[in-house]
């Protein structure tokens, strides 16, 4: 086990890495087909593809899932994503080829490094190239490498964030594991005290506002908020059916709730998908859906820490590893 996503058969990941330009994007890539499922639970999404999960519509599993930076210009990195895959036939079988499913969808960090630095489809295609199923990167990486949180008073007073990951083994063989690319408007808090880890800082005597708290007072009629968003993927060795996935993505929310404070905002676009690469069992429906869904909200709350401690100041951003606080 390596803490992480890839501790899911079927799981690699990689990642494209822009640290002058500060964005990046992770492709989770599952080409032997993954039921798939999605929630959406931000104000400010953006997405490409994600209708194709809900349980009514035709195609059963997906092929990768892609976060990204570089607000609505970074889908463009999807297309890279697409064209790897198909230069290895894996995709939905059209008859005259295959059509590679990659939903993605993306976080806001225009405002960090230059705004016209943006994954495109050669980024897409290069996390592709590197992806691997042991250990992952952590941090300014990816998604993550231009991801910031605590924005109550703007860019300016905000904390360096990033991408984290986190797995946990549970019954016989069970395995459910999260990444998370943690670009919010509100702080990183420890699930269990509630203390702040990241988010907006004072602007002079240092340490954090507790932006949940100050948003009652008086700051909360003046918020300079601008998009953010955390986007995540839960993953799981499990049989599940389209139905149980998307009860699994709805459930790991949870996981943003304990560790960020405020979340789903209106200024976020917080999206969460669930992956389940295990066949359907010859006896039996498959794993509980309540159990994976509890496990995936623990495994996300936990990468979502691990995406502010390791995380790097870039940008005159200041990570958490380097205040004093």
């Amino acid at each position: 086990m390596h803490n992480a996503i890839t501790d899911v058969e079927g799981i690699r990941v990689g990642h494209y890495t822009d640290c002058e330009g500060i964005t990046g994007c992770t492709v989770v890539l599952c080409e032997g087909g993954a039921v798939g499922g999605v929630d959406v639970r931000g104000s400010a999404p953006g997405t490409r593809e994600t209708d194709l999960m809900r349980p009514v519509n035709l195609v059963q599993e997906v092929h990768a899932v892609l976060l990204t930076g570089g607000s609505a210009y970074g889908l463009d990195a999807a297309s890279g994503v697409m064209r790897w895959l198909e230069e290895r036939g894996v995709g939905f079988d059209v008859g005259v080829g295959v059509v590679p499913i990659v939903p993605a969808a993306v976080l806001f960090d225009l405002t960090i490094g230059d705004p016209k630095a943006r994954p495109d489809a050669e980024a897409g295609y290069q996390a592709c190239q590197s992806a691997t199923d042991g250990p992952l990167a952590e941090g300014s990486v990816g998604a993550g490498t231009g991801a910031t949180v605590g924005k109550l008073l703007g860019p300016k007073f905000a904390t360096k964030s990033g991408l984290g990951t986190a797995s946990v083994k549970i019954g016989k063989g069970l395995v459910v594991g999260a990444i998370v690319a943690v670009n919010a408007f509100g702080d990183v808090v420890d699930p269990d005290t509630g203390n702040v880890l990241a988010g907006t800082r004072k602007p002079v005597v240092g340490g954090f506002v507790n932006t949940a708290k100050r948003m009652q007072g008086d700051l909360g009629q003046t918020i300079l908020g601008l998009a953010n968003t955390t986007l995540a993927v839960v993953a799981t060795n499990a049989y599940l059916t389209k139905e149980a996935a998307n009860k699994v993505a709805q459930m790991a929310h949870d996981g943003l709730a304990r560790s960020i404070r405020p979340v789903h905002t209106m200024f976020d676009g917080d999206t969460v998908f669930a992956l389940a690469t295990g066949k359907p069992p010859k006896k039996g429906s498959g794993a509980d859906p309540s159990v994976v869904g509890a496990a995936a909200a623990e495994v996300l709350a936990q990468a979502v820490v691990r995406a502010a401690q390791q995380a790097e100041s870039l940008g005159g951003i200041p990570a958490a590893c380097d205040l004093k606080v």
